[in-house]
């Protein structure tokens, strides 16, 4: 059997190992340094928009702090959008508030801004006003941000992007997790570049990222002595991890380039097969980072459905997986509200995530190419 594809595997770029041996030399083994101060600062600059760039241990965190900067309680509730990963709503629950999920519309897969402002509406009218939303850019695929961004500025509610499969990906020339009140980032191994584990929070101004290492650092007060008016989180990243950071900044557009022609390889190789589509921006003011190439299947056209081919592909001992089931189907918030029809629903059910790694080889490639054209070729026999 050969060796595994995977379907988003860490790719060093070969700098990392020399900042992480800079924090050994500097004995700065610890949650600040100057790997993490530097780490920020090519991410505000990546990202251009006068941003304040807080490195935190995981997306996860990032979402949780922005939740509480934007002043979410106990039963208050927050609009997230329905097709995300599970770590998009949990931090809702970790203060004690609702999610109120919003379904996807069809071209980008991400909130739909009609549903969005009914529920904002329906809230409102039963003396419910939202207290945030969550919009999050799917697969490297932006949002229509522009349209939630004035939804949330018509009706004065905060703005949370989550941006962590997006890292250079834009919207009409504006870099993702740049719109919102806080943007979200993530570093997890799967990204598009990694520290192996970790995040960030993008923040509006230098006053919203002190406060965002304050409450990331024990929400220790300035005294001699350990004193806490607050709650805190011991959410900052490591000096040691934030070394990989530096590294992996220095290859990203490379990495970005590598999945975009990933992209571009899928829909060479799928452009004749009847019922499958390739995911892709609708016109010029999109631009992905295609973090991972997915497809939608419709099984009446194509003769097989995302399992037949996913089950095929791991025979083969390459990873595919299906895209996110939506947060209003699963069973931990069954009995939170839910404005849309079934767009990610029938979004979830047919479509498929394939191997979208900077580091496939044109081998690996021309692999998944010949099993896919095998499988095809023995559905249609």
């Amino acid at each position: 059997m050969s060796d595994k594809i995977w379907l988003s595997s860490p790719h060093m770029g070969g700098k990392e190992q020399e900042y992480i041996q800079e924090a050994f030399d500097t004995n700065w083994i610890a949650p600040l340094g100057p790997n993490i101060q530097k780490f920020e600062e090519s991410i505000e600059n990546y990202l251009v928009q006068d941003k304040h760039v807080v490195a935190l241990s995981s997306g996860t965190a990032a979402i949780h702090l922005a939740l509480i900067m934007a002043g979410v309680v106990l039963d208050d509730e927050v609009l997230c959008q329905s097709f995300t990963f599970s770590a998009s709503v949990n931090p809702i629950s970790y203060q004690g508030a609702k999610p109120v999920f919003i379904d996807s519309e069809s071209e980008t897969w991400n909130m739909s801004p009609i549903h969005l402002e009914s529920a904002i509406v329906d809230s409102i009218e039963i003396g419910k006003k939202p207290k945030a939303i969550i919009v999050v850019h799917l697969y490297g695929m932006p949002a229509k941000i522009d349209k939630i961004a004035v939804i949330a500025k018509k009706y004065e509610i905060p703005l949370i992007e989550d941006a962590a499969e997006v890292l250079g990906s834009s919207y009409k020339g504006q870099k993702c997790g740049t719109f919102g009140d806080y943007g979200i980032l993530s570093f997890n191994g799967n990204k598009i570049i990694t520290t192996s584990g970790g995040g960030a929070l993008v923040c509006n101004s230098i006053n919203d990222k002190e406060r965002g290492i304050y409450l990331a650092s024990q929400a220790r007060d300035e005294a001699p002595h350990y004193q806490h008016s607050e709650i805190g989180y011991n959410y900052r990243m490591s000096n040691v991890v934030a070394g990989i950071g530096r590294g992996q900044m220095e290859v990203l557009d490379k990495h970005i380039n590598l999945r975009r022609k990933n992209n571009q390889f899928y829909q060479e190789l799928f452009k004749d097969i009847e019922g499958v589509t390739v995911f892709i921006e609708k016109n010029d003011d999109f631009y992905s980072n295609h973090w991972l190439s997915c497809i939608l299947i419709d099984e009446n056209l194509a003769g097989f459905n995302r399992e037949d081919i996913r089950l095929a592909l791991l025979k083969a001992n390459i990873e595919s997986r299906p895209l996110w089931k939506p947060m209003h189907l699963q069973p931990v918030f069954s009995t939170c509200s839910y404005f849309g029809t079934e767009v990610s629903e029938n979004i979830f059910k047919a479509g498929l995530c394939l191997p979208s790694g900077s580091n496939l080889s044109e081998l690996d490639k021309e692999f998944i190419k010949n099993c896919i054209l095998e499988f095809i070729q023995s559905v249609n026999n």
